[in-house]
């Protein structure tokens, strides 16, 4: 038994570091995994194109032909992806505010090209993150602005509020924002500062083991990310989505759940609060 636990430890660890090392060549804009399946493509890819040359020399009115855009790993893949941490919060939550309709609805850091543009579909949503957006589309209005410092201007501001897989960037410098440890504490803060007293925020975290993936993103426990909310919010329902990308919906939160995140390696967390004072 002893001898089983040494080996599976070990197997974890070998698995840790190969996706480490996948992670670092993805900084310098190698995709290990990607060049795997085109490499299994390529015949197949070849054996397409010289079929198809054929064909167009016997039709009646041949196109031009180049093989100039090859997509080696394309056939190997999915219709699409539907699970993983975007695909999961991004929908759920934004099922949450079609049904809630709030007077106004404001987003924090989350992903334009998956929740705010679902979201963006069927009302307006005022947008604020560090970086600028050099577009300016219908139902979505930008402001670039730095959340761990709150103009008192967005004082209770609004009554809906999400801030979905962005909070574990703040104050880790991956954006441009400054270096500050307690970032993700003082951007909750404002979270609960721009929200109105019976107001819902949405916040998606990576929960596991706590730890900081330098420069990548924080890892909380859900125990931490309750004991942030304190007495001013309280917990309406929580949801996450595991290692393998499949979603749990309002599971049952132990103290043995909370503490251990559910065994998560990387998971997410989706909670929503609402601010009771």
């Amino acid at each position: 038994m002893v001898a089983l636990k040494s080996f599976v430890q070990k197997q974890g660890k070998i698995v840790l570091a190969y996706y480490r090392f996948i992670f670092w060549c993805e900084a310098f804009g190698i995709q290990i995994l990607k060049m795997k399946s085109a490499a299994q493509g390529i015949p197949f890819v070849i054996k397409d194109y010289f079929q198809l040359k054929q064909q167009n020399k016997a039709t009646a009115t041949p196109w031009k032909l180049g093989f100039t855009m090859p997509c080696f790993h394309d056939k190997s893949d999915f219709g699409g992806v539907a699970s993983g941490d975007y695909f999961h919060q991004d929908l759920l939550v934004a099922q949450k505010i079609f049904v809630a309709q709030p007077q106004k609805h404001v987003d924090v850091g989350s992903r334009i090209d998956g929740f705010v543009a679902h979201v963006a579909a069927f009302r307006p949503i005022e947008v604020f993150d560090i970086r600028p957006l050099n577009t300016s589309p219908k139902n979505i209005l930008f402001k670039q602005a730095n959340l761990m410092e709150l103009p008192s201007d967005l004082l209770n501001y609004c009554d809906s509020l999400s801030c979905l897989h962005a909070l574990e960037h703040f104050g880790l410098g991956r954006y441009g924002d400054p270096i500050d440890i307690d970032g993700y504490q003082k951007g909750f803060k404002n979270l609960y500062k721009m929200l109105k007293t019976g107001g819902r925020l949405y916040c998606s975290v990576p929960i596991g083991a706590q730890r900081i993936e330098f420069n990548a993103h924080r890892v909380f426990s859900i125990k931490t990310v309750l004991e942030m909310a304190g007495v001013g919010l309280t917990l309406i329902d929580f949801s996450y989505v595991d290692d393998s990308g499949a979603l749990h919906e309002s599971p049952l939160l132990t103290e043995e759940a909370m503490t251990s995140s559910f065994h998560l390696h990387y998971g997410c967390g989706i909670f929503e609060f609402q601010k009771v004072a």
